[in-house]
């Protein structure tokens, strides 16, 4: 990780500023990221907080990871003073997700001067994708 870096997302993992609450929430951990090349590999740890009555993880928790794992491959790119809020959000759940470690991939299919396509996948336990999603962000500056 370099430390060197500015912004909000490089200051969470540097500990200069706390963590989103969301994050903490879903066990948000960074695995990689490549600024470059826009793309990052994060873990999530769902236990049976998130589960609906049938066993399986609710699926507002599942986009929220999408979401948290789509949009910080953009953040990671930005400078300080920047964030990117997500526009839209369209999820695609492909099969039932059980507790454990789930993997988030994600990466910047494109981006303009201000509006950014994302897109990417959430990995079960078993390696296998339980959702995709495709995403929307529009780059601001803070104030």
């Amino acid at each position: 990780m370099d430390r060197q870096r500015r912004g909000v997302f490089w200051d969470v993992l540097a500990g200069r500023v706390p963590a989103p609450a969301a994050a903490v929430t879903l066990g948000w951990e960074l695995i990689e990221v490549d600024p470059e090349a826009g793309t990052i590999e994060v873990a999530f740890a769902a236990d049976e907080r998130f589960l609906n009555p049938t066993g399986v993880i609710q699926g507002g928790f599942l986009a929220a990871m999408l979401d948290d794992t789509l949009g910080p491959a953009l953040v990671a790119t930005l400078d300080e003073g920047q964030f990117a809020p997500t526009l839209d959000l369209h999820v695609q759940f492909l099969r039932p997700a059980l507790p454990g470690r789930l993997v988030g991939r994600g990466r910047i299919v494109k981006r303009g001067a201000d509006v950014c396509f994302l897109a990417g996948e959430l990995l079960g336990p078993d390696g296998r994708a339980v959702a995709v999603a495709s995403a929307t962000a529009r780059i601001k500056s803070l104030g």
